[in-house]
């Protein structure tokens, strides 16, 4: 049984028959959100988490007395389907603590997962800093009841970019691609066949990340990064360039399959209709005899149609290249690959100027 369906059984047979008589017209809301990959559906026989279980939390009302619904969590079964009763936690750092009941607030909850609630507007500090591993598991994680919409309306809220933001990122993403491009032939070039190869699988990542942002989706961690992909609706266009390009055992054709994968990804970023369309077919870098996509082309047309004024001031603000291109950080996952970053909500907020970002992350500072 998935961590899932486990968790939803549990609260259906002992957690709500013990709760709903306490709140009487109280609406509350049950969900499972917080780590693991039983959150986002990617649990398996081989791969449980090592909190597997039944997982609750219950969500109240802002205001309302918890101590009658704690007091009924109390008289619960230690072990359901043979597994220890964990209940998620919205203030433990790891997001869970075996058999502490979480009664809490929406906007407690998702303070505790995101580090602010989506309910009292977005500022694009909360949006950068925050890793995409994270609004994914507060937007697919299952809500086992919510009539109203306590978690509903926020999860809407965090649900993807605004547009002008979406083309912010794009165009980071794509400009990692135009900065490490020309290296597969640099150094395959140069006989340095193991460096062409690292660049190649840094370069596939990075095309498969931009592949989550077409479809705006947000991407996993990376455990789950190449299983979320396969879900993807272009993956089964894109997957067998990718696969070339790592397998192959030559730079010219790891270059070949590259230009080839991100063609596909151009074209699919001319869809969306974000900036004007650019050319997918690649082209000579300067006076070598290196072929690379036009990315660079695609980060100054998705750059240039930025007006919202926060995001615009950022971009102008970290300037750019001899040649125009801008110079994009991104958000934190695109320019910090640190786990122990990316896992810690308070380097995660004092990471905003890193990403250009003013210190002050008030949420004053303007919402995109």
């Amino acid at each position: 049984m998935s961590g899932r369906e486990l968790s939803r059984r549990f609260y259906q047979e002992h957690v709500r028959p013990r709760i709903e008589p306490q709140l009487g017209d109280v609406p509350h809301a049950a969900a499972m959100i917080g780590d693991g990959s039983d959150v986002l559906g990617f649990d398996d026989d081989v791969s449980p988490d090592h909190d597997f279980g039944p997982r609750v939390q219950i969500v109240l009302p802002p205001d309302v007395d918890a101590r009658p619904v704690l007091a009924a969590l109390g008289t619960l079964p230690g072990r359901y389907a043979g597994l220890p009763v964990s209940f998620t936690s919205a203030s433990s750092f790891d997001g869970w603590a075996a058999g502490a009941p979480a009664v809490t607030s929406a906007g407690a909850l998702f303070g505790a997962r995101l580090g602010f609630d989506p309910a009292e507007g977005i500022t694009l500090a909360d949006w950068l800093t925050t890793p995409t591993q994270l609004l994914a598991t507060v937007t697919a994680g299952p809500v086992f009841r919510d009539p109203a919409h306590l978690l509903t309306d926020r999860r809407a809220a965090v649900r993807w970019y605004p547009d002008d933001l979406w083309r912010y990122v794009l165009a980071a993403g794509w400009l990692r691609v135009d900065q490490e491009g020309p290296f597969v032939g640099r150094t395959g070039g140069g006989g340095d066949d193991l460096g062409s190869a690292i660049l190649t699988a840094r370069l596939v990542r990075d095309h498969v990340k931009l592949a989550f942002l077409v479809e705006r989706r947000w991407a996993p961690y990376s455990k789950w990064l190449g299983r979320a992909f396969s879900e993807l609706r272009i993956a089964a266009e894109l997957s067998p360039f990718l696969s070339a390009a790592l397998s192959a055992t030559g730079w010219r054709e790891r270059e070949h399959q590259l230009c080839d994968a991100a063609a596909v990804l151009i074209e699919a970023t001319n869809q969306l209709g974000l900036a004007p369309t650019v050319d997918p077919a690649p082209g000579r870098f300067f006076t070598r005899g290196i072929q690379v996509p036009p990315a660079d082309r695609l980060v100054t047309a998705l750059a240039a149609t930025v007006t919202d004024p926060p995001i615009r001031r950022l971009i102008d603000g970290l300037g750019g290249r001899s040649d125009q291109t801008p110079r994009l950080p991104g958000a934190i996952d695109q320019a910090v690959d640190s786990v122990d970053v990316l896992t810690n909500p308070r380097l995660r907020r004092a990471s905003g100027p890193v990403l250009g970002l003013p210190v002050s992350h008030d949420h004053e500072a303007g919402t995109p």
